[in-house]
């Protein structure tokens, strides 16, 4: 059995006519001899839709309710696409997180699945039906309906190709992934293929095509991901295992405005406060990309991070039992500007060219981190334009 594991995103299910469109493209798989599953996002923007929904409500809704809630946005998409192949004389079923036992680690927003039980997917497939499943949802070892957070319908989707030993698409509004956001660079070019290591880099770092969780997953199972167009001819993006390791330096820019940079001013040097400070804050599951720490000085050291912006509030509610009001600065001028390449594993020179550049053009640059196939620069805001095209054009990206 060739099974073919499809996702489509919100803005592709964002109609009754999308829906239509998308049905008649996984029929014509399926009379193509492949047994399809297909994974849908809930309806355009109708999860942010009932989030606000919740917050007219309370302006605090616990986080239980909050995922029943936005979880139903998924089943109403999955119905709505297996009624619509029936529709055309297909057999389909739309199945939930409870139907097939998406069993995930309960933490609500953003839960990590732990096993799926694909004997339902496979009964269906076997008695000819197409399977519609509701992603982006889970259940709890309490049976609660949980949430896996921003990208978790292709988690899922990958998550399902790796349990029934079948292959991934993700479609979407694009055409491809690029090698930065088009939007940004008009001159920006699709890529054929991109590593997983690469784009788990560009994903974390702001590239908003796949989210992290679902590719690093796809590279553990070796599952190569296609990326495409819904209800489009126009050739996509491999994401898989790159053979060729002499490319150019950098394949991708990302940059992203979703951050806020948090310095902890005149804490002890004490490797036993910074162990406690960071377990703290992984502990409320905060995510920290680059970190900075000055050169002791009298024995006081000050201690910068960055974090997602919408994590503040818990973020600074977690330090201030580490240094005072007054000593903890928040930053929110900043724009995370990263590159991201394989090649620069065996490429040198490509930090001093990017800084050279940065100095020529005037980008002030806060803080840096780095690692053997990333530059990662929190700049100002007002930089991020010149930033992308100077290094966009110099590296032909």
């Amino acid at each position: 059995m060739n099974i073919v594991v499809q996702k489509y995103g919100g803005s592709s299910v964002a109609t009754p006519e999308k829906i239509k469109c998308i049905a008649s493209t996984v029929i014509k798989r399926k009379e193509a001899g492949d047994s399809m599953v297909v994974v849908v996002s809930a309806m355009g923007k109708s999860t942010d839709q009932l989030i606000a929904l919740a917050k007219s409500i309370s302006e605090k809704p616990s986080k239980r309710e909050l995922d029943a809630l936005i979880s139903t946005g998924e089943m109403v998409s999955s119905s709505l696409l297996s009624m619509a192949i029936q529709e055309m004389g297909h057999d389909a079923v739309s199945l939930n997180a409870y139907q097939i036992a998406i069993k995930t680690d309960g933490t609500y927003g953003k839960s990590i699945i732990q096993s799926i039980d694909d004997s339902v997917i496979k009964k269906h497939l076997e008695e000819g039906r197409i399977v519609v499943v509701a992603g982006f949802q889970g259940i709890s070892e309490s049976y609660d309906l949980t949430t896996l957070g921003r990208g978790g319908s292709d988690t899922t989707a990958v998550a399902i190709a790796a349990r029934v030993g079948g292959v991934c698409e993700i479609y979407t509004d694009v055409e491809g992934i690029y090698s930065l956001d088009p939007r940004l660079y008009s001159e920006a070019k699709k890529l054929e293929e991109i590593s997983y290591e690469e784009m788990v880099e560009l994903s974390v770092l702001g590239a908003k095509v796949m989210h992290s969780r679902s590719v690093e997953l796809a590279q553990k199972y070796n599952i190569p991901i296609y990326v495409g167009m819904s209800c489009s001819d126009t050739k996509g993006t491999y994401i898989r295992e790159v053979k060729n390791m002499e490319n150019k330096p950098i394949t991708g820019i990302a940059v992203s405005d979703a951050d806020v940079a948090v310095t902890l001013e005149n804490i002890d040097f004490d490797i036993n406060l910074l162990a406690d400070i960071f377990e703290s804050i992984a502990n409320k599951k905060i995510n920290i990309d680059i970190i900075s720490q000055t050169a002791p000085l009298h024995g006081k050291v000050n201690l910068s991070f960055t974090i997602p912006a919408e994590e503040l509030d818990e973020c600074i509610n977690t330090v201030s039992k580490f240094a005072s009001k007054e000593d903890i600065i928040v930053d929110e001028d900043i724009t995370k500007f990263s590159v991201v390449g394989i090649g620069m594993k065996t490429t040198s020179g490509v930090a001093s060219k990017i800084f050279k550049i940065f100095k020529e053009n005037s980008v002030q640059v806060k803080m840096i981190t780095t690692s053997e196939i990333k530059i990662t620069c929190a700049i100002k805001r007002e930089d991020k334009s010149k930033a992308v095209e100077i290094i966009a054009r110099e590296f032909n990206l």
